[in-house]
């Protein structure tokens, strides 16, 4: 499936209140979700660091997102640039912390236990047809953090205390 061109669309930062309600259930071969997904893309591709990007954080009250972790030096495992639609959590196994930010919450890093090993189904967009991704290390953790966006959760819902939370550095 081939998607529309993509907008640059501004990203929402906390405590707007469509990152703390859960998205709704989409018809991934809907036109207006097949532009969402190239949006979501278009907008990461422009955002430096990002690794994915939930509809919730661009306005839109949808389970959608997409993610990236080609390149990052602690991904493992990565299947490129994909977006998901509907996507939940199948298996997952090997928690463990780790540090994490996020573009709608910029001023601040936090440490969540995430599975390190885990299966997603969802949908591609443009597809009826269910879809599993098995990953691991930083894809995995990429993953879980969108998908609780689409959820209404923060990786701030997710630490365990103020003692967890960092003000994130700023490298000029």
């Amino acid at each position: 499936m081939t998607l529309p061109e993509g907008a640059v669309l501004p990203v929402v930062q906390a405590p707007s209140t469509v990152l703390s309600t859960p998205g709704e259930s989409v018809d991934p071969t809907a036109p207006e979700i097949l532009q969402l997904a190239a949006d979501l893309l278009a907008t990461m591709k422009v955002s430096p660091g990002c690794v994915g990007l939930a509809a919730p954080q661009v306005g839109v009250g949808a389970q959608v997102f997409a993610v990236d972790v080609t390149g990052h030096p602690k991904a493992r495992t990565t299947h490129g640039a994909f977006v998901l639609c509907n996507a939940r959590i199948v298996e997952a196994s090997q928690w463990q912390k780790g540090r994490e930010g996020c573009m709608s919450v910029p001023d601040l890093t936090g440490d969540v236990k995430r599975a390190s090993r885990l299966v997603v189904a969802g949908y591609a967009p443009g597809s009826t047809e269910e879809t599993h991704i098995t990953t691991d290390a930083f894809e995995a953790r990429a993953l879980q953090h969108e998908i609780d966006h689409c959820a209404g959760l923060l990786f701030l819902d997710r630490v365990a205390g103020a003692h967890a939370v960092y003000a994130r550095k700023v490298y000029l």
